[in-house]
């Protein structure tokens, strides 16, 4: 089989299509979103939004309503618990994290356990883009699409905000509302990307896109296109893989994006080392 085929074959699928198109976007809008949160240092708040949405999905299912309206409402109380809690007490933030979501984590596994389902609701955890229906694609494409119009018009406010809120707040610009703002942003990716790649996989998808990019530029915009590029590459080469070797499509995705992480890091640890010997020359 050469290599035209191996490329066309899939496509001929319309599941595997829209399993490709569907990964590259949610790919691209948690790509962008993860350099804010690198930058920020928020990729533990992301790793908590993200399981504390899992009982609210599983409520929606059982009232009957989209799971995306449950796990935002659930990802919005993780966020104002969160805050409530360390505003009022001295425990750290990291605590705070943790304790909010693997309780609510808890509390959706138990709804679970407790709901007879038509359909396996362990799909929330890890995804399940092959098998996505054209109404949850089209959803899912229309809110990625929007948040990542909104991200890269609002950039360089964002921008601001993860590197100096106090000189945000001195030209007149609320440190607080773009704060929660940014975390809205976050609480509908998440919820947009469950279909896709689950609740548990997204977390990597919000953290080494942003942190391999990282690893390779310091300037910005760079950084936007270089993380975008990581995470869409991925997102078709995990759904190939899933179609070739018959494995999860989002964990095909992840690893993916976990082995080019590595090799950014390997990049940087190489050209650090360059730099040192090219500086211990010329001296």
């Amino acid at each position: 089989m050469n290599i035209v085929d191996l490329i066309t074959i899939p496509l001929q699928y319309p599941f595997m299509v829209k399993a490709i198109v569907v990964s590259s976007v949610v790919g691209a809008v948690c790509a962008l979103l993860s350099c804010f949160l690198i930058l920020k240092g928020w990729s533990l708040l992301g790793d908590a939004i993200s399981h504390a949405v899992l009982p609210g999905v599983v409520l929606a299912y059982i009232i009957g309503i989209p799971f995306s309206v449950g796990g935002f409402i659930f990802a919005l109380l993780a966020v104002l618990l969160i805050g409530s809690i360390k505003t009022h007490t001295k425990i750290k933030e990291d605590a705070v994290m943790g304790i909010v979501f693997t309780t609510l984590f808890a509390l959706g596994l138990i709804l679970i356990s407790r709901t007879v389902s038509s359909i396996d609701l362990m799909h929330v955890l890890f995804g399940y883009v092959l098998g996505i229906s054209d109404v949850a694609a089209w959803y899912t494409i229309g809110v990625s699409a929007v948040v990542a119009a909104i991200i890269l018009t609002f950039r360089r406010t964002l921008l601001l905000f993860c590197f100096d809120p106090t000189h945000m707040q001195s030209v007149g610009v609320s440190a607080k509302f773009i704060h929660y703002f940014l975390l809205v942003l976050l609480a509908v990716t998440i919820t947009a990307s469950l279909q896709t790649v689950g609740i548990i996989l997204v977390i990597a998808m919000l953290i080494t896109p942003g942190s391999t990019a990282f690893l390779l530029t310091k300037r910005f915009p760079v950084m936007l296109v270089i993380a975008s590029v990581v995470s869409v590459v991925s997102s078709v080469v995990g759904a190939y893989a899933s179609y070739y070797l018959d494995v999860s499509t989002g964990g095909a995705i992840v690893f993916f994006q976990g082995c080019v992480f590595l090799g950014a890091f390997a990049f940087s640890v190489i050209r650090s080392h360059r730099k040192k010997n090219t500086s211990v020359v010329s001296v």
